[in-house]
């Protein structure tokens, strides 16, 4: 399993992103998810926050792993499985810090998984999504 560069304990830091109403509408516009609460002000102050919330899966698509530093060390990878827990809302303005942990990993045959445990933290240092992907991997090409 060395070949595909990872480490059991290895994080792996994505870019932080501001949020802007840019990415609510991008990806209610992509998704067709036009729920009020992403982006009616007052909709969702009558629903306890203070401005539209992210959509939950904008939010689990930014731990990524191609969009993080570690997908140029692998020659190849597919996304077998996910999962995700909300603890919190974002909202625009917040700055998002996606972080991704190898958990596991394991061959099934001839094939190679990376278990990641995937977290975003805020501007606060407050959790936002707690979660995990599952990719099948290649080794790197030397």
């Amino acid at each position: 399993m060395a070949g595909h560069g990872f480490n059991v304990g290895d994080v792996i830091d994505a870019p932080s992103k501001t949020l802007t109403d840019a990415h609510f509408l991008f990806f209610a516009g992509l998704t067709g998810d036009s729920h009020p609460i992403h982006y009616d002000v007052e909709y969702a102050r009558r629903m306890g926050f203070e401005k539209p919330l992210a959509h939950g899966l904008l939010m689990a698509a930014m731990t990524a792993l191609g969009a993080s530093p570690a997908s140029p060390k692998l020659n190849g990878f597919i996304f077998v499985e996910q999962g995700s827990r909300f603890l919190r809302p974002a909202i625009v303005g917040d700055t998002i810090h996606p972080r991704l942990v190898v958990e596991r990993m394991w061959n099934e045959g001839k094939r190679e998984f990376v278990r990641f445990a995937t977290s975003i933290r805020d501007q606060r240092g407050e959790t936002l999504l707690e979660g995990f992907h599952v990719y099948s991997v290649r080794p790197r090409k030397e």
